[in-house]
This record gives structure tokens, sequence and C-alpha cells, in this order.
């Protein structure tokens, strides 16, 4: 079931969100060569917890820690250690959701350790972009498919892949709500976007085949090529007069 939003309800969300925005982009200032990602998870938590939030990821389904973190070729749902240090040169992907008011704020985002490879650069530019283009189509009215392809497409011609095991999904109360929100699909097909609604969006493009698989730790997912991989989120609210990005800063 498809749980709409009051303005009063949309305007509580928001502040997660920002909690959620502002935990993310002090985890990303905190990569470089040389860091633990466990070092990293700790920023995340210590900025959500003192400022009255909650990790949305800690604990959810026995998961150990604030934030996902995935390296080079992990998709997503790496899981942080004093032992997975950073070098130059890759790239890694940081998930990461608060929750305040009972509401959950989710988003993620791809950053590069020192200098990276031309490739990777691209990959991540794209993957970002890919997100704008699924936001651009969330309007209301429109269709779940309508965002699926606009990322689909961009990422196909830029000459990648786009996951299919995992996709986004609703977002509010509860950390995943319906609907389900895939990067792949039809223009005007699935449910329609109707304003109230808050979304996930969150491309996970592959720089080789979409295929992934998920490690012995139950939760790690690489791409079975070893290709790297980006991934971009922002939590998005469908309203009369277009989406607005509820995760940004």
């Amino acid at each position: 079931m498809i749980i709409f939003k009051t303005a009063r309800e949309l305007a509580l969300m928001k502040e997660a969100c920002i909690l959620s925005a502002e935990a993310l982009k002090l985890a990303g200032e905190a990569v470089r060569p040389g860091v633990s990602t466990a070092d990293i998870d700790r920023i995340a938590y210590k900025h959500i917890v003192s400022n009255g939030g909650k990790p949305s990821f800690l604990g959810y389904s026995g998961y150990p820690a604030t934030a996902c973190i995935s390296v080079n070729n992990e998709v997503i749902h790496g899981i942080p250690s004093k032992h997975r240090i950073l070098k130059e040169g890759d790239i890694v992907s940081i998930d990461l959701g608060a929750t305040l008011h009972g509401f959950h704020g989710d988003n993620a985002a791809t950053f590069a350790v020192g200098e990276i490879s031309p490739e990777a650069k691209r990959l991540i530019d794209t993957t970002k972009e890919a997100l704008y283009k699924g936001i651009e189509a969330a309007v209301s009215g429109g269709r779940i498919g309508d965002i699926g392809a606009a990322v689909q497409k961009h990422a196909e011609d830029k000459g990648y892949s786009v996951v299919r095991k995992f996709v986004g999904h609703g977002v509010g109360k509860d950390l995943h709500e319906a609907p389900e929100v895939p990067n792949f699909g039809s223009p005007g097909r699935g449910v329609r976007l109707i304003p109230g609604m808050t979304l996930a969006i969150e491309p996970m493009i592959n720089a080789g085949t979409h295929d992934v698989k998920i490690l012995k730790d139950g939760w790690t997912t690489v791409t079975v090529d070893g290709s790297l991989s980006a991934h971009f989120e922002h939590t998005v609210a469908i309203t009369p007069n277009g989406p607005v990005i509820m995760t940004e800063l």
C-alpha cells in the first residue's frame, strides 16, 4: 500500500532528510587515502545522534552499521570495517539514512579517493546525471516507469548497465515503503505518480554487466565481472508543482 504524506508530514520528513544529507556530506568530506570505512561510518553516526536522530540503517534487518560503504566493484551494502583502508584511485559509494520525528531520509553518493581514472570519473558523473534524469521524470500524473526509463536511457546511452536486482523504493515512516522504483522500464507503465508520494530514487550503474552477486557476509553486493559501480540517491517528494528533492542541502 502506498502511503501519502500530508503537508505537515512532509515538513517533518524534510527535517529527517536534511539530517541525512548533512551526515552524507560530512562522510563524503572524510573520504581520502588512508582512512578506514569504519572511520567514515563513525562520523556519520556521531552527526545523526548528536542532532537527535537515529541512523536508519543501524540494526535494520540486522545490518551492523550506520552507513553502507561500498568500494570500487562493490555496488551497495558494503559493511564498514577498520580493516578496509581507502587508497588513492578508489571510488567509494556511501549510502545512509536518518530517522527524525518518526520519518526517514535516505540518500547516497559516490566519491573519489584522491585522483581517480578518467573512466571512473565518467562513471560517477554519468550515474549522478542519471539520478537527476530520473528525478526530472518524477512528475505528478506520470508513471513509475517514466523514472526508470529516464535513468536507463541515460546510462545505456553512455555505454553502462543498470543494476536490476536492486531498486529504489517509497520512503516515509518506514525506510522501505511501496512502491518499488526500478532504474529501468518503459515510459507510461507502472504506478501513477500522485502528490504526497515520497520516493527514494537511486540509480546503481555498472561499468560492465548489470549482473551482481551477494558475498558470504550476506550484505556486500558486487559486480560479477569485477567492474566498477557507482550509486547516487535522493529522497524526492511528488508535488503538484513538480518533484522536490528532500535530501538536498
